[in-house]
């Protein structure tokens, strides 16, 4: 009598473990989904080209074709956009999209404005903390300003994303405009913003340390 009772306990556990994974098979993918926020600049923002060929956009699209409908990307950029307006709108951005990952794109205007750098440093690190805050992963890009800022402001401006990115335990891209500044073909005509072209180098200098994020 009691080999049988075991005999149906186990069956019953048996058809209750499959019942258990056919539902999970049956919930959508969205389900597992996860979010990617960049927080960006016009560099982000596709500012003087078609926002479809930015590099955000072909973000979406390589990671539509790698891990199909699990990623959602959130372009939450402007153009012009500071260190200090970014703080403004990061807490509803955070309680809007509640993302995975939020990648900051950020600094440069407040470089080429002449910020003091420990201002700009004391708002990187506010930007991470909120991130993290909201149990996001996050990303620093890196800038680098024109050398007639003089040697002294541009280290202390670069040395900023360093300096956050190691106190706070994040990655960090030491300079997002690689291979891409200074290359005239790659430039709109202000030699400030990167045309269509530039875009999927762009794109590749970020890609591995999202995709590592995900």
């Amino acid at each position: 009598m009691q080999t049988e009772n075991l005999f149906k306990f186990k069956k019953v556990q048996k058809i209750n473990a499959c019942l258990f994974f056919s539902t999970l098979c049956l919930l959508p993918v969205s389900s597992f989904a996860k979010t990617v926020m960049i927080l960006g600049d016009s560099l982000s923002a596709g500012y003087g080209i078609n926002p479809q060929q930015g590099w955000v956009n072909l973000l979406q699209q390589r990671l539509n074709q790698q891990f199909p409908k699990q990623h959602q990307v959130i372009n939450a950029s402007v153009s012009g956009e500071t260190t200090s307006g970014a703080l403004a709108r990061l807490p509803k951005l955070l309680h809007t999209h509640k993302p995975h990952v939020v990648v900051i794109e950020l600094g440069g205007n407040d470089g080429l404005r002449g910020q003091p750098p420990q201002m700009i440093q004391k708002n990187l690190a506010q930007l991470i903390q909120m991130s993290q805050k909201a149990k996001a992963n996050v990303i620093v890009l890196g800038m680098k300003i024109p050398p007639n800022y003089g040697t002294t402001y541009s280290k202390a401006f670069e040395n900023n994303y360093k300096v956050v990115s190691q106190q706070y335990k994040v990655k960090m891209l030491p300079f997002f405009m690689e291979n891409v500044a200074g290359h005239k073909n790659l430039m709109q005509k202000d030699l400030v913003h990167p045309n269509a072209t530039a875009q999927k180098i762009l794109l590749d200098n970020a890609y591995p340390l999202i995709k590592g994020a995900l």
